[in-house]
């Protein structure tokens, strides 16, 4: 949600933020560490009321997208805080699946939603999730995730969630290695049967891991600006992307949270070439990896070889 939706919706609802300089506003899309950041999300999601406020939000990040030529896209959607807020999913995934369709039909891009449950929530909260997104598989639904703060709950609590996804045909995320160690992966791994790893910034930590990760080719959602922005990695340090893609690591960029970290895919890439030396070939090579790492069939993956 950029600063000019939330301030929207806050006139909206009659929130105080209506009222907030653009100084002030900017602030709060600013955070000292990973906690920081944490809060922030929270103070922004609460803007969020109604599924109309859904439906306009993703419609914008779906014209966002479209306008960086982006064809394809799987959109992690916070289920597990609209149910923290109390609110009536059902009513939320259909406005959702409206914005997709009207994005689809202006602009032909395509999207399908991981419903993210959120880790310090715990494992009651995550199965609700997991148990929405199976409803809702056939409705846009490609996987579950889970997020939030990867220090506060082990991964192992919540192998029955997992196991209720994979049993449900859905596809499995997980945030690790971002603000914890290479153990943190590992759980991920062996626990939760991960496809896709969110973030693994600390995977170069461990060879045996990196060594498990190149021979599977598990796809690891690299986002370098967000890793700064919540001082996963120090101001002046070095991101390991340019590493870990040398490893033969199988990488895809990502924006993460765009507006909060003031970023876009596009900005993103031209990051890695402007700082990370990544060649003209590499960034091609990253592209392509974003569809082999998605969830598509391979009967729809074709169309975009």
């Amino acid at each position: 949600m950029e600063p000019g939706t939330l301030r929207e919706l806050a006139r909206r609802h009659g929130f105080p933020a209506a009222d907030l300089s653009d100084g002030d506003l900017a602030a709060r899309y600013q955070y000292e560490d990973f906690i920081g950041f944490l809060e922030a999300f929270k103070w922004v999601t609460q803007h969020l009321r109604t599924p109309e406020d859904y439906g306009l939000v993703a419609y914008r990040a779906l014209e966002k997208l479209q306008a960086q030529n982006v064809r394809y896209a799987e959109i992690y959607f916070s289920a597990g805080i609209c149910l923290w807020k109390k609110l009536e999913v059902e009513p939320i995934l259909e406005a959702l699946e409206d914005a997709r369709g009207r994005a689809e039909a202006a602009w032909g891009i395509r999207a399908r939603w991981i419903f993210d449950a959120v880790r310090q929530f715990g494992p009651e909260e995550a199965e609700r999730v997991a148990r929405l997104a199976a409803g809702w598989r056939d409705r846009g639904v490609v996987g579950i995730g889970l997020g939030g703060d990867e220090r506060s709950v082990p991964a192992g609590k919540f192998r029955g969630v997992y196991e209720l996804a994979r049993a449900e045909g859905l596809h499995r995320c997980v945030h690790a290695g971002e603000t914890a160690g290479p153990q943190s992966i590992w759980e991920a791994l062996r626990e939760l049967g991960a496809e896709r790893i969110g973030h693994g910034t600390s995977a170069l930590e461990d060879p045996a891991l990196v060594e498990y990760l190149r021979e599977r080719q598990i796809p690891l959602e690299v986002c370098v600006t967000s890793n700064y922005a919540t001082g996963v990695i120090a101001a002046g340090e070095a991101h390991p992307v340019r590493r870990m893609f040398d490893a033969g690591l199988r990488m895809v960029i990502n924006s993460d949270d765009p507006a909060m970290f003031r970023t876009s895919l596009q900005a993103e890439y031209e990051r890695l070439a402007a700082e990370y030396g990544f060649s003209e070939a590499e960034l091609r090579e990253l592209a392509r990896n974003s569809f082999r790492a998605s969830f598509l069939p391979e009967a729809e993956l074709a169309a975009y070889s």
